[in-house]
């Protein structure tokens, strides 16, 4: 089975709207219909392989979206990736720390996200790395397979803060 992939759809070549409620919120939008949904067919299918199949179509999604994130941006280098952090903090949703932002290296520190915070708000903190933190290294892929993401720590596993470190690579 194909990861799900909405750049192909008809809906997916016009313009995506649903930023204008803000990242945090659409988030939250899926999550409430999303959780259910997997824990039913986990009662029915089994649990893990529920969560594997919603992995592999959240990572299309992702890639997905990571393209036509750069086509929205006009570009797909680190300062257009930077640009584009706007909508993920739009409503106050992350607090960052940027360390450096160049042609080759963007790195920062997410010292707060509310979309964790939110996650277990909803009861389902479980569920919050497979429906936002996962994205993040797919997002990239389809925003341009050239740069790297290396992130050791989240805060939604309870570290103190998501180090991202985004570099591009060069050619062997």
């Amino acid at each position: 089975m194909l990861p799900y992939d909405d750049t192909q759809s008809a809906p997916a070549r016009q313009l995506d709207s649903l930023n204008s409620i803000g990242v945090l919120r659409r988030r939250e939008i899926e999550a409430r219909i999303v959780a259910p949904l997997l824990e039913a067919l986990g009662k029915e299918f089994g649990r893990e392989r529920v969560l594997e199949i919603a992995r592999e179509v959240i990572i299309g999604v992702a890639r997905g979206q990571g393209a036509k994130l750069a086509e929205g941006m006009g570009g797909n280098s680190l300062p257009h990736l930077a640009e584009s952090m706007a909508a993920w903090k739009q409503d106050d949703a992350l607090q960052v720390e940027v360390l450096e932002m160049s042609e080759a290296r963007y790195s920062f520190n997410v010292t707060r996200c509310r979309y964790a915070e939110m996650y277990r708000a909803l009861g389902i903190p479980e569920l919050g790395e497979l429906l936002s933190c996962s994205r993040d290294y797919s997002l990239i892929e389809g925003f341009n397979p050239e740069i790297k993401l290396a992130r050791t720590q989240i805060l939604m596993q309870g570290a103190a803060c998501c180090d991202f470190r985004y570099e591009v690579k060069t050619p062997e």
